[in-house]
């Protein structure tokens, strides 16, 4: 089995994360976030949490979510990171969410241990879960990938630097370098590093992940780094200095093969290629603080981490209409719960869709109108338009059909808010108003 390994990822990274982490309510779906126990080597007692969606991919690609400090992984599950199961509904892919244990529930990023190949502490953990995971849903080892916030991001970092045997790819949000946190016991935190004021050459950062995994000789994780310009918690130049460490790794030039600006007050550069299967990739995102990931980048760091394949339509039930006109029952046989789940800047819906008509529903278009100040920036299992104002949510391919009596489950959206959280009024589907509770 070809794989490749995690490690740590610690320090008192702050309870500024809380405030994106305002903890989300789950929508109410079959799958849920469940406990694994003696999952095998754990040298530094990590607790495991995984999510399993109702459908998975052949053989399914496995994502390490690594929460921040003073988190835990259900904190994460149910915060800033719920994004990425929610995707994995839509993709079929299998999230782990670990939980560090150590004071201030920071993962160890800096001792020597976590720092080298098969050293001990966190990382053994995170890659026996990841064993775990692949061995009981015949996982694919060749699609083994991780993602963090804060304390998270740095154990991205030391995963991809220490075990490029075990993860195809990474994104790292507020991170640091790897091996730019390393202290001397009993230190758990370096304010050098944590101040951006580590600056080293791109070779010696490159020389730094090849030195944790001597005669490694295979290939090298991709990477994808987030950071806000107004992070003052691990400062700015972080964010710099990983994109010299990986593009070094890579054998790659310091000069961005693209420059462009995907979303206002985003600058994002790719290093080895222009297309999102570039080996680098930045994102900075101007005047943003501690508080990633937010409205929605969990989507661009799925995408660019090549786990966005849409599953195949269900093998039982009916076929997936394409063409035909959208028809219904008769005049209120549409039954909708709507339910919102918001934090300061953004929310997320959860959304189910009943038939209570005698008749099929054979494709569906979901309308309504966003009250002033929200703003669609992602959807799953419906597409959506436009972003604002009047909104219609229309089926993918797999989900268009409505027996009478059944429902269709999981669909929702991400978007933004100026201050209003209210919901929409009324809703049609078809053009029949639904009941709402």
């Amino acid at each position: 089995m070809r794989m490749r390994k995690a490690a740590p990822a610690g320090l008192a990274v702050v309870a500024l994360m809380v405030v994106t982490v305002l903890r989300l309510a789950t929508p109410a779906q079959a799958a849920t976030l469940t406990e694994v126990t003696n999952f095998g080597t754990n040298p530094s007692g990590l607790r495991m949490h995984i999510y399993v969606p109702d459908r998975l991919a052949t053989r399914p690609p496995v994502l390490v979510a690594v929460h921040y400090c003073t988190g835990s992984g259900p904190a994460f599950f149910n915060g800033s990171g719920r994004e990425f199961a929610t995707l994995a509904d839509q993709y079929g892919y299998i999230v782990i969410y670990p939980s560090a244990t150590r004071s201030g529930q920071c993962f160890d990023v800096y001792t020597q241990q976590a720092l080298s190949h098969d050293g001990g502490s966190d990382p053994v953990g995170i890659v026996s879960m990841v064993r775990y995971a692949l061995q009981r849903y015949n996982g694919d080892p060749d699609r083994v990938y991780v993602t963090g916030a804060s304390s998270g991001g740095m154990m991205t970092n030391v995963l991809l630097g220490a075990y490029p045997d075990v993860f195809t790819a990474g994104a790292a949000f507020m991170g640091v370098p790897f091996a730019c946190f390393a202290t001397t016991p009993p230190n758990t935190w370096n304010s050098e590093c944590a101040n951006g004021q580590i600056i080293r050459t791109p070779q010696q950062w490159g020389d730094l992940v090849r030195g944790a995994f001597p005669g490694y000789t295979g290939p090298r994780p991709r990477m994808q780094v987030w950071h806000g310009t107004a992070d003052a918690t691990l400062r700015y130049p972080n964010f710099g200095e990983q994109i010299k460490q990986w593009t070094n790794v890579h054998g790659l030039s310091q000069t961005p093969s693209l420059t462009d600006s995907p979303s206002p007050g985003w600058t994002r550069t790719r290093y080895g290629g222009t297309g999102v299967a570039a080996r680098v990739e930045g994102i900075s995102l101007a005047n943003v603080g501690h508080s990633l990931p937010m409205n929605g980048m969990a989507a661009y760091a799925i995408r660019f981490l090549g786990l966005d394949t849409a599953l195949p339509p269900p093998t039982s039930g009916p076929p997936p209409t394409s063409g035909p006109p959208p028809t219904s029952g008769p005049p209120g046989a549409c039954r909708l719960t709507y339910t919102m789940n918001a934090w300061n800047t953004g929310f997320t819906t959860a959304i189910t869709i009943t038939n209570a008509g005698t008749a099929t529903i054979n494709g569906w278009a979901l309308a309504f109108t966003l009250p002033t100040g929200q703003t669609i920036t992602s959807s799953w299992n419906a597409t959506y338009s436009p972003a604002t104002g009047a909104v219609t949510l229309r089926n993918v391919g797999y989900n268009g059909v409505i027996a009478p009596g059944g429902s269709v489950r999981d669909i929702g959206f991400q978007a933004t808010h100026t201050g209003n959280t209210g919901r929409p009024g009324t809703f049609t589907l078809n053009g029949q108003t639904c009941t709402v509770g």
